[in-house]
């Protein structure tokens, strides 16, 4: 457990507190073996301390946002009122993609407890809000809706879920839309993509593509570490492409 137990304490800072907290307890207490509710106060006193040091600041972790991605991804996996292989298989691989086989394996140790509690999305979405800037959260909202297209269809509870999701996130319609187009294919995606309508002009579709560009450049997750860009790329991909669809379908 000693490798746990460093994972956790190095990479953990305000969701070591609050919902998340307690669910990462009872999965803790339930399914790691090895490693005690004892060990995670000792952890939890620990971060306590660095806290008191650095003058109170609590700033978001890469370990802080790898357990957000956790927690919420239970809660859209269980929506539709079944635990679908094919989505954990989907949360398995997109965290050994991004943080290697022996630390995906540590957070799966937790996802199996997680996945069993009941959580309350509007308290962890409050908890997640008051702690991470606006670009990890739409970060956050790009990765739930790959788990949700995970298993070939989404169903209707599933984008219920994530939309009230976003809506505690502090996401607004128009962003929301955006990511959710990235994952389907239709002939106007590309237009939703960059948050426009079919009719805009094409100074319009130019001053878009400029503003969503800004709005998703990786640069604004570099705070989280390089484990999380590749999420962050495929975003800003999806806006290229969606910009360069529109300019072959007019001609530009």
């Amino acid at each position: 457990m000693a490798n746990f137990s460093k994972w956790l304490g190095a990479g953990l800072g305000f969701t070591f507190g609050g919902p998340i907290g307690a669910a990462l307890g009872f999965a803790i207490g339930s399914f790691v073996g090895g490693f005690s509710q004892d060990d995670l106060t000792k952890e939890q006193r620990a971060y306590q301390q660095r806290v008191g040091r650095d003058g109170g600041t609590a700033n978001t972790q890469s370990g802080d946002f790898e357990m957000s991605l956790l927690v919420l991804a239970s809660i859209v996996i269980k929506s539709d009122g079944k635990v679908d292989q094919k989505e954990l298989d989907f949360v398995r691989i997109q965290f050994t993609s991004m943080y290697g086989k022996e630390r995906a394996n540590n957070a799966f140790k937790l996802f199996k407890g997680i996945v069993k509690k009941e959580i309350s999305a509007r308290q962890v979405c409050l908890q997640i809000r008051s702690h991470m800037p606006h670009a990890s959260r739409l970060q956050l909202l790009h990765f739930l809706f790959g788990i949700a297209k995970a298993d070939g269809f989404v169903v209707e509870s599933e984008i219920e879920e994530i939309r009230k999701i976003a809506g505690y996130l502090y996401i607004n319609e128009r962003d929301y839309s955006s990511i959710k187009a990235m994952f389907y294919d239709a002939s106007e995606n590309a237009y939703q993509i960059l948050e426009i309508t079919k009719e805009a002009s094409n100074e319009e579709v130019k001053k878009a593509y400029r503003k969503m560009v800004k709005k998703y450049h990786p640069d604004k997750l570099q705070g989280l570490g390089e484990e999380h860009l590749k999420g962050a790329n495929e975003k800003f991909q999806s806006i290229q492409s969606a910009n360069d669809r529109i300019k072959k379908e007019r001609g530009l």
